[in-house]
């Protein structure tokens, strides 16, 4: 390694997702100097990956559409779902600066966002559960604005990419659905298209970013703006303690050790922990090595910051009933040889798909959101068994919505039956010896369902039944926008399993994201946000974007009580009085 060299800094934020972005640019516009590195060559992490979604409650936006909740019913919904797991005091933080740190971005930087006027909660029917006015997502981003620092924005996830090229909101979507049933839609597809492969080819990749990618790219735009400098290929090797008080880090820059001296605080936003093997058997019930998960996760995220701050004394949190946000996931062959994982979010949800257990029958609501899906995955599954199951459709219901990175009807499927990603057969009793359930009884569950599926009804499982379920089936299909038959050959099944969105056991922290000791006491410098501090949802996932909201929330938090510490013992220095004193706490 070369020789070490030294640099200085206000702050050190180790990362560069949502969660680190925010806490730089908060307090660089306090006027702290601060540096954010990254370890991987490209910025953005899992944010760069997301749909671009914040669970955020009480917001402008969605008073703007005439949405105005109870202010406790966040609060209700939250303590429902986190159970005995609930943070209150950092609850409320997040509930009292959520809207404030949406004002701020929105008003102060390059950062905007859309607030649908419907889009429920997980489980909108819960206490203080609603239909609308908490999930919103990033607005569209033009790449150009980052000039030549687009080249080092993470691309989307590969798999949630129709040639290359990003999909946006619900809409868009939709669009893409209908191409070939719409004249609207396939005229809008057509333009989007066109412009996306006229940008390949002049940019060398498409300059509409939408979902993670607007979110990372705005972000980053606002860190250019504020000339606060993004080491890419950086790696945060140790923190710098000194008389238990963290003032800084040691880096490898390239293969250039570099001591990072930061007066006010590290923040450490690495992105958790999911390629951690080692912490994935501690925290992972069906992973007892470590391997028996695939998470579409950026590789980088291996838990540094965790490690780090545990080494001066912090604490990771071990009592949370979920370590992760869960999502069934299939793994396909990319074209270049290596290993896609494909998260399955909205297809479990259409008319016409049921999952199955290798005994051939239906376990749950496939409507459901993925967290609770993988659940009840591994509750219905017999102990010493693989946890998987097979997703079943028609090819009426393939064509139309597409299964996994097969997509709809005209974009060809050959490649995922070449490949073994999705197995075809002409009778439902041959699907089921070709992937190796139990075919007396996945007849009998086909032959159940279809029973009532033909009148748009689901006795067993409640299909359609909850709010969440519709908005992610098919508005135009009645009755019930996610039940239908599957009666018309050939048939098709896609093998899922167990991955994550983004691991929820992190750091304990405070309200102000300061790291706590042991004892429960700050350790003073050091700062974690993101999903290198334990969620504040205990475990479960209430709706979309309950990642990013809180990464977005507790790095405007950290930022401000970063600026404020330091205020703080800049004025003790000057006029050390009990007056003064009592000023700054309020």
């Amino acid at each position: 390694m070369k020789q070490e060299t030294e640099y200085s800094c206000d702050v050190l934020v180790v990362g560069s997702g949502c969660s680190g972005m925010s806490a730089a640019i908060t307090a660089a516009s306090s006027g702290l100097k601060v540096l954010v590195i990254e370890k991987e060559p490209k910025f953005g992490g899992s944010t760069a990956r997301s749909g671009g979604w914040l669970w955020i409650p009480n917001t402008a936006l969605a008073k703007v559409q005439g949405i105005y909740e109870p202010t406790d019913a966040a609060r209700t919904y939250l303590q429902h779902e986190a159970g005995n797991s609930f943070d209150g005091p950092r609850v409320d933080a997040f509930i009292k600066s959520g809207p404030e740190a949406v004002d701020f971005f929105t008003s102060k930087t390059a950062v905007r966002f859309d607030m649908p006027l419907v889009f429920p909660d997980y489980h909108a029917e819960a206490p203080g559960g609603t239909q609308g006015g908490r999930s919103m997502v990033t607005r569209p981003f033009d790449g150009r604005e980052l000039g030549p620092a687009i080249k080092d924005l993470a691309p989307a996830l590969p798999e949630l990419t129709v040639f290359g090229m990003m999909l946006g909101s619900g809409k868009e979507i939709v669009h893409f659905m209908r191409v070939t049933k719409s004249i609207k839609s396939a005229w809008y597809v057509t333009k989007r298209l066109s412009r996306h492969f006229a940008d390949v080819v002049k940019h060398g990749r498409g300059m509409t970013l939408t979902n993670g990618n607007a979110l990372a790219g705005r972000l980053a735009k606002s860190l250019m703006d504020l000339n606060v400098p993004l080491w890419l290929n950086t790696k945060a090797l140790s923190l710098i303690n000194e008389n238990g008080r963290v003032t800084g880090a040691v880096l490898d820059r390239e293969g250039a050790k570099v001591r990072v001296v930061a007066r006010r605080a590290v923040v450490l936003a690495s992105g958790g922990f999911p390629y951690d093997i080692e912490r994935r058997k501690q925290l992972f019930p069906h992973a007892p090595t470590g391997n028996e998960h695939f998470s579409p996760s950026p590789t980088g995220n291996t838990g540094d910051g965790l490690r780090m701050a545990e080494s001066v004394g912090g604490q990771v949190s071990d009592t949370l009933p979920n370590a992760a946000a869960w999502v069934p996931v299939s793994t396909l062959t990319r074209k270049d040889g290596s290993t896609g994982i494909m998260p399955h979010f909205i297809d479990r949800a259409k008319p016409g798909v049921i999952s199955v257990l290798r005994d051939g029958r239906r376990f749950t609501n496939e409507g459901n959101s993925y967290h609770d899906f993988v659940q009840a995955l591994v509750k219905a599954t017999p102990k010493g068994e693989e946890i998987s199951a097979h997703l079943i459709c028609d090819h009426k219901t393939l064509r139309t919505y597409g299964l996994g990175s097969a997509a709809p009807f005209p974009m060809p499927i050959g490649r995922y039956l070449k490949t073994g990603y999705l197995i075809r057969a002409s009778s439902v009793e041959e699907l089921a010896e070709k992937i190796g359930v139990n075919a007396l009884n996945l007849r009998e569950t086909v032959r159940s369902f279809n029973s009532e599926a033909r009148l748009g009804r689901d006795p067993v499982f409640g299909k359609g039944s909850k709010a969440y379920n519709r908005y992610q089936g098919d508005a135009l299909h009645s009755p019930n926008p996610c039940v239908a038959p599957i009666e018309r050959g050939p048939f098709y099944a896609l093998k899922i399993r167990i991955g994550d969105i983004g691991t929820f056991a992190g750091l304990k922290t405070d309200e102000s994201c300061h790291v706590l000791d042991g004892k429960g006491a700050p350790i003073q410098g050091l700062y974690a946000v993101g999903n290198d501090a334990c969620s504040i949802m205990g475990g479960n996932y209430p709706g979309a974007g309950i990642t990013l909201g809180p990464a977005l929330t507790f790095g405007y938090i950290a930022g401000k009580a970063i600026a404020a510490a330091g205020q703080q013992s800049e004025d003790e220095l000057i006029a050390p009085s009990p007056a003064k004193f009592a000023v700054v706490s309020q």
